[in-house]
């Protein structure tokens, strides 16, 4: 059996019958806490992407790159050289 497979699975099972309120908790606990719980988020991130619109799935990309590059599409926040 593939351990992949296995966790993926783990982690549906161990939120499958939680609330919306169980879920958010779930989620706020693992956000900026101990590293253990990233992938967690991350299989519950690949439920939402497999669920997502091509739209969605831009969108989503969007808000990481700028997150991550500091684009906020203000130009005064990133000034290019002139």
């Amino acid at each position: 059996m593939n351990p992949i497979i296995d966790l993926r699975q783990a982690i549906v099972n161990r939120v499958q019958d939680n609330s919306k309120e169980q879920l958010a908790e779930v989620i706020e606990g693992s956000v900026d806490h101990d590293e253990k719980a990233l992938p967690g988020l991350g299989v519950l991130f690949e439920m939402i992407w497999k669920q997502s619109s091509e739209n969605e799935q831009s969108h989503l990309v969007n808000a990481i790159y700028q997150h991550l590059h500091g684009d906020t599409g203000n130009a005064a926040a990133n000034p290019s050289p002139s």
